[in-house]
């Protein structure tokens, strides 16, 4: 009889597993006391964290739904989300999230909508704030943060021409991103549009301030270029770092002089309203998860992205929580009398949490490949080398060769 009472507990046992990508070891703690407190709080059931690298999951993920065993839960960003969404491999939430939709902020779950369904619970965000050498802008003339795109490039002119050195350094190699961000399409209607007059005169005004000396050099153009950009940042050399708030705790480490003279800014909102840098992670189901399985695995879901755990992640990630709570919490908006760059730029980025978006291209295969030929055309355009229309038009008619042959398909 005890036997069999042992094996009908265990069989009545709900089992939930959820995977993550690269937060161990750092933060095993925080998720390993999820896991503990919320089968403390809810007798018989089991909770089971599993870690993979970011470049693993993907392949583990697609591997599981195959087979028909896969997580209740798991990690993803927006452009594998959509990816997965339209391939039919994830469920949607809508149901699950219920009156909760109200506890996170409203572009966070935009993000997550694809046809009309949504398809995750928001756990953390991003934003990019604007840190600027103070003796630098001084010398250039200039007295505050830039307030739009167009400015941060005049300001970067201004610098080269009265300091003799670089006033910014976009990330070129993401000038799909930029684009979107000012919003100008990439594509439209399955067609490349990256050549019209409006995309021909940003990336003019890229070239112009190149010739001006006003955009760092070194790296412009590289898939990465964050760490000469902060390295150029900490050395002096860099008027504006465009970054995570972050990134001001590395300066603050590496370079307390730099750190001493950096003000902040929070980044220009685009055309578009949307703040620059949004790169929202959240939690999905995967497609295969037993019906019976998903009002708990909501519910779990529903704590593991709620105000209290999101608000002690980001506190220990330097991230940004997704709930309209967690978000309006004073550690991210009271600033301390004696704050710091660092405390600044925590700040600055909560104010602009509620416009951040996950901008990037979504539904085209090989898109890497594709992006490559738009950033060297940009390259040829910027650095001099082609005329901006010329260069746009040619990796234009790359695309859409590529484009046409998918479409057919």
């Amino acid at each position: 009889m005890a036997l069999g009472l042992a094996a009908s507990a265990a069989a009545a046992e709900t089992r939930i597993e959820f995977w993550t990508f690269s937060m161990k070891p750092k933060f095993t703690p925080f998720f390993e006391s999820v896991a503990r407190n919320y089968e403390a709080a809810n007798p018989g059931v089991k909770i089971e964290w599993i870690d993979f690298p970011w470049d693993v999951i993907q392949t583990k993920l697609v591997t599981r739904i195959v087979a028909g065993t896969p997580p209740a839960l798991v990690n993803l960003n927006v452009p594998w989300a959509d990816e997965y969404a339209r391939d039919e491999l994830l469920t949607p939430v809508d149901a699950l999230l219920g009156a909760s939709r109200a506890s996170y902020i409203p572009s966070t779950l935009e993000d997550l909508r694809f046809k009309g369904k949504t398809y995750g619970f928001p756990m953390y965000s991003n934003v990019a704030v604007i840190a600027y050498n103070q003796v630098i802008f001084k010398d250039a003339g200039l007295t505050r943060g830039p307030q739009s795109f167009d400015e941060q490039l005049a300001f970067a002119r201004q610098i080269a021409a009265r300091t003799g050195k670089a006033g910014i350094a976009p990330a070129l190699s993401k000038i799909d991103g930029l684009f979107m961000w000012q919003g100008l399409a990439v594509i439209k209607d399955g067609k490349a549009v990256f050549n019209s007059a409006q995309h021909v005169a940003l990336v003019q005004k890229l070239a112009a301030t190149y010739k001006a000396g006003g955009l760092l050099k070194e790296s412009l153009f590289a898939e990465d270029n964050f760490p000469a950009v902060i390295d150029a940042y900490k050395g002096g050399r860099l008027g504006m770092l465009l970054a995570p708030p972050t990134a001001l705790k590395r300066i603050q480490g590496d370079a307390k002089d730099i750190y001493a003279i950096t003000g902040v800014a929070p980044a220009p909102l685009g055309p578009t309203g949307i703040a620059d840098g949004g790169w929202l992670i959240h939690f999905a189901i995967p497609k295969g998860v037993d019906a019976k399985l998903l009002p708990a695995v909501g519910k779990f879901a529903l704590y593991l992205t709620s105000d209290a755990n999101q608000l002690a992640f980001a506190r220990q990630a330097s991230v940004f929580p997704t709930t309209v709570k967690a978000a309006a919490d004073p550690y991210f908006l009271a600033l301390p009398a004696n704050a710091g760059a660092a405390e600044k730029a925590v700040e600055a980025g909560a104010r602009s949490m509620a416009h951040s978006h996950t901008l990037y291209v979504a539904g085209i295969d090989d898109y890497d490949e594709l992006r490559r030929s738009l950033v060297k055309a940009v390259e040829a355009g910027v650095t001099g080398k082609q005329d901006v229309q010329q260069a746009l038009d040619q990796a234009v008619a790359i695309w859409n060769k590529k484009l046409s042959k998918q479409r057919l398909h």
